[in-house]
Parts: C-alpha cells; structure tokens; sequence
C-alpha cells in the first residue's frame, strides 16, 4: 500500500479546526478500504474539497483492519466475499490513547492519523479510530475490524466507538469544534458525548433541556436515505447492556426513541439544530418521513479532480487552468470546441475497454453505443429493468447497430436477494448476448473501476423505485466526464435532468413493463439518433460538464454547509479571527466567504 507523507502531529495547530466531521466511513485512497459506497465517497469527496477551500476541519472515522470486502463472482454471478485486510501501522499514530466503557468493560481506543491534503497544501487530518490494542478483551480487539460487519451488538459497539470514542479522542488532542457534523446516524452518539462533556463532574440524569439545547446548537445532522434499513435502530435491552442505563436513560431523555427502539436517526434530529436531506427531493421526502422536525436539502456532489478523467484533466489545465481551485470555470467550457471534449472522451472509452481487456479478457468495440449500470446492488435500484423485455432489446440493439451494456456492483453479504439480482445479470446475458448485444457484469466494484466506467461509457443509466433514490453521485461523475444519464426522475436528476441537453428522463410509468417500456422507447427513437450525430452528441457532452459539473461538485456542496448549516449566523470564531488579522495586516473591513483558497 502506498502511504501519503504525512507531518508529525506537533506541527498541527489544531485549535482552529472548528468542524469536526464524524462519518462511519470514509474513502480515503483507492489503496486504504474504509468504506463501502456512495456514503464513504461522498465524506471523501467533501473532506478533499474542504482541504482545496483551506477549511478548517477535521474528521473522525473507524480503521476498519479488515476493510468492507472484495466481491468474487463466479460463473453464474454467485457472489462471495474475501476480507480486505491492511496495516494502519504505516500511518502515523494520533498520539494520545482514550478509553471507552462498554457493558461495564474497559475498552482502549487509540488512532491512526490520515492527512488529506488540498491544492495549495492545507491538510485536513482524519482520525481513525483503532480497537485492536494489546490489554483489551479479544473480542473487542476486533470492533474495528470490519466495515458494516457482525450483528447489531457489534455495530451498536461500532457507532458508540465512533461517537463516544470520537468526542473523547477530540477532548485528548484538545480540540474544540464550534461544529459537529454528524454524516448520517451512525455517528449520533456523539450527542451524549457532547453531553457528558457539558455536564462535568454532574451526573447525567441532572441534565436539563437548558442542557440538551446547548449540545443541539453545536450540531448538525445529514440524513442520506429514505430507505428504513438505512436508520439504524437497537433494542432498548441491548442499549442498556451496552452503553450503560445511565446513557440509556439519558437517550431517553434527549428523545432517542422511537416505536420502543433507539433509533439513531432520531437521536440525532433531537439534538440537531440543522437537519438536512442530500437532494432537494430528499429533502422533501425526509421532510414527509419526519415532520416534527425542519429539514433543509443540500444536494450532494463529487470532487472535481478525484473523478474527471486524465484525457479531460490534460484539456482544462490547458484552457481553464482554474478549476481545480474553483469549479465554477466549468462553465468556461462553452469556450472550447465540442471536438475536443468528444475527442476527450474517446481516450477515456478506449482506456476503460483496454483495462477490461487486460482485466476480464473481454474485448468491446469502441464504435458501439455503450451504457454504463454501476452502484451497491439493493432491490430498489432495480438493476434488472434494462432486462425486462430481453427480445425488444435484442431488437433494439440490432436496429441501432449495436448495444453494450456493463454492470457492476456490490450485494451487502447479508442481502441475498440483492445477490439473487446479480445472477439474474448473468442469466440475461448468457441468453442474450449476440453479435449486436453484449451484457457484461464486472466484478469487484470500487474506487478504480467506478472511475473508470463513469469516464468511459457512453451513458449512465440509473433506474431507482422512487422516491428511494434520496441523492446518487455515479451519475455526477460521469456528467463531469461529458456522459449524459438515462434515468428516473428521483434524486439529484431531479435538478440535473434537461432533456436532450444533460440527458433524458425515464418517464414515470405504474408498472415496472411500462417503465421499462419507457426505457426502451427513449433508447431507440431519442438517444439513438443523438448518438447517429456526432456534432449533436459532443455538444451534449459540452452541456453536461458546462451545466452539470459546474453545479454538482463538493465545492459547491461545501459551501452551502458554511453559509446554512455551520455558520448561518455568521463568521465562526476562526473566521472572525483571520479577519481581525486580515485588518490589522492589510486594513481590510471584509473578506472573503470561507473556505478560502491560500496561495
């Protein structure tokens, strides 16, 4: 594994880190396996934004030893799974050990240090936290060994590890965040950390709502699904076991309840002063599914750089040589000719086919109209509705000239009929597959092969029941690698969607056969013709950079967490300090929105 440099801890002045970011997962580096999909991406994507802007951040997150799992398929698309095992021991060590007590034991937590660096060099530092130390218990040696792994004692072990253990690592490294962002419920823990925190020597069942207010004014909450099995919830027996009666009682309390459970979504929206959904739809949809609480939307985004192809990354440094540090020079791309950005991705189609290549031994001809299906594999995703009528496909196919279609995607181990989907994938195409019509379905979707696809295929198509698709970022990607989306209406396509100028809309239909129909349809007389009309389909690649990726970045993204949900009423403490140092430098009376780029 390829380590980053990193600086010794003394050389960080962490005091004016005044966020701090708490997420299960985060994705880190292609090499470090620290999450499993789109929620570790989106926390990496906005973690290497905060680093380009110079926020002042930091994150807390698990080590996970063991990783999430590489996927094996077999002939017959039967998904197994291997651990993904790695050496923290290569990072530098946070310093300072902490202890946890869990079900009345004693658990020692230490942590490695991650350094995401920006552009112009500001490192926001990533915690990951670490259970496997010499003196604990053998079993909790391994609570932070694999991702979303074991049964709900374990996870419920894992999140107070990231909540309880996180505060307790920042108060050890004497960090005082104005903000505490909690990326989806997992984390919310750190509510009652706050809270202990707060109280002092007093105990917690003195704590009033004078006292639950003040912890609900240093966070914020993002919720990321509107999919039940998204909300984390343990028994009450199971929350008194673990965490203690006494925190038990004190959830309770806070309003962490719910229909006799704790629920971790709720815990979080009880003590949240900004509470937001990741599209505006979702937004609208979390609002329905919580309406004793305001919900705010702010939609996601991916970051520029980590996802835009080498070919495209080559042209911009060229004639937009800006946009790492400001994505909103993607609106210049109306000033290059559409062949260069068609030219553009040709090099990235032909370096996704090489790759499979050299990868499946499976050839595809670049000349062929390409659609791409890649995400975690779940039963509302609805991997099989480009398949719902296999011989008007095969006719389609053969009336354009030719279709290929390539799958990708992970089923959680425990979801067997999401693994039941993925054979399905296979059946369709040993049936179908002909001299017009090539399925394929890559193994062991991850961050190299994600990249790869949503840079290289022709168009992205995403096909969710809605309204479960709360935002989905794959089609982000490829709208900022010039790659139009063929999807439902749900999520960030919502605002992203222009007919035949960004792409095309499934229409809505009341049976799955009418929407894929509608699929079909769309294929055969619209995006078909498009793709027949070489001038017509670079100046839609033109139109998804210059209006999609302009607006569907973690820049963007980060900027509207500073200015609604961190710091509405103002500048923060650190910001109000630059700005006095600005002043008596430079006789400055305002500045700039942070995040801030430094030169």
């Amino acid at each position: 594994m390829s380590i980053p440099k990193t600086s010794p801890l003394a050389d960080f002045d962490l005091s004016n880190r005044t966020i701090a970011y708490f997420s299960m997962e985060i994705a880190l580096s292609p090499q470090i396996p620290t999450y499993s999909g789109g929620l570790g991406m989106l926390a990496g994507d906005t973690l290497r934004s905060a680093a380009d802007t110079s926020a002042p951040m930091i994150a807390i997150s698990l080590v996970y030893r063991r990783g999430y799992f590489r996927q094996q398929l077999n002939d017959v698309g039967q998904q197994t799974e291997a651990d993904v095992p790695w050496s923290p021991e290569d990072l530098p060590s946070a310093g300072p050990t902490v202890t946890l007590v869990l079900q009345d034991r004693q658990v020692q937590l230490r942590a490695w240090r991650y350094d995401v660096t920006g552009t112009t060099g500001h490192i926001v530092p990533v915690f990951l936290l670490d259970s496997d130390i010499e003196g604990n218990d053998p079993w909790d040696r391994k609570l932070t060994d694999h991702l979303y792994g074991g049964d709900t004692y374990y996870r419920l072990c894992q999140e107070a590890i990231l909540g309880l253990g996180g505060i307790a690592l920042l108060q050890a490294l004497r960090v005082r965040p104005e903000v505490y962002h909690m990326n989806e419920g997992h984390a919310s823990l750190l509510t009652l950390g706050l809270l202990e925190e707060h109280l002092g020597s007093r105990p917690l069942s003195e704590a009033t709502d004078a006292d639950r207010e003040a912890i609900r004014r240093q966070c914020v909450f993002t919720t990321h699904t509107p999919v039940p099995a998204g909300h984390d919830q343990f028994g009450v027996d199971q929350m008194n076991q673990v965490l203690g009666p006494n925190r038990g009682a004190a959830i309770e309390a806070a309003g962490g309840l719910h229909n006799g459970l704790l629920n971790m979504t709720y815990l979080a929206l009880c003590l949240s002063r900004y509470v937001n959904g990741v599209a505006m739809q979702h937004g609208k949809v979390s609002q329905y599914m919580f309406p004793e609480y305001k919900v705010h939307s702010i939609t996601n985004g991916v970051h520029a750089a980590t996802w835009m192809s080498p070919a495209f990354q080559e042209l911009f440094d060229s004639e937009i040589p800006d946009w790492r540090t400001d994505n909103r020079y993607f609106r210049s791309i109306y000033g290059i000719d559409p062949a260069r950005i068609s030219a553009c991705h040709v090099k990235s189609k032909q370096r996704l086919f090489a790759w499979l290549a050299r990868r499946t031994g499976h050839y595809f001809n670049p000349s062929v109209l390409t659609l791409g299906f890649a995400r975690r594999v779940a039963t509302y995703k609805r991997a099989g509705l480009l398949l719902q009528d296999p011989e008007r496909l095969c006719s389609l196919a053969e009336k354009i000239g030719g279709l290929q279609i390539l799958y990708a995607g992970k089923a959680h181990p425990a979801d067997n009929a999401a693994k039941a989907l993925i054979r399905d994938v296979f059946a369709a195409a040993v049936k179908l597959n002909s001299e017009f019509l090539k399925i394929y379905y890559i193994e062991n979707y991850d961050w190299e092969l994600g990249a790869l696809l949503t840079q290289g295929v022709d168009v992205w198509v995403n096909t969710p029941r809605r309204p479960y698709e709360a935002s989905g970022t794959s089609g982000m990607k490829a709208a900022l690698n010039g790659v139009p989306s063929l999807s439902i209406l749900d999520g960030w396509w919502i605002e992203g969607h222009a007919e035949n100028t960004t792409g095309w809309a499934i229409e809505n239909g009341e049976t799955e056969e009418t929407e894929a129909n509608n699929l079909y349809n769309k294929l055969e007389k619209v995006i078909a013709p498009f793709w027949a009309n070489p001038n017509a389909w670079a100046r839609l690649q033109q139109h998804c950079i210059g209006i999609n990726g302009t607006f569907f970045n973690t820049q963007r993204m980060l900027g509207q967490y500073f200015s609604n949900a961190y710091f509405p009423s103002g500048p923060s403490r650190f910001q109000q300090e630059r700005l006095a140092d600005s002043e008596e430098e430079f006789g400055l009376s305002e500045t700039a929105f942070v995040p801030v780029n430094k030169a």
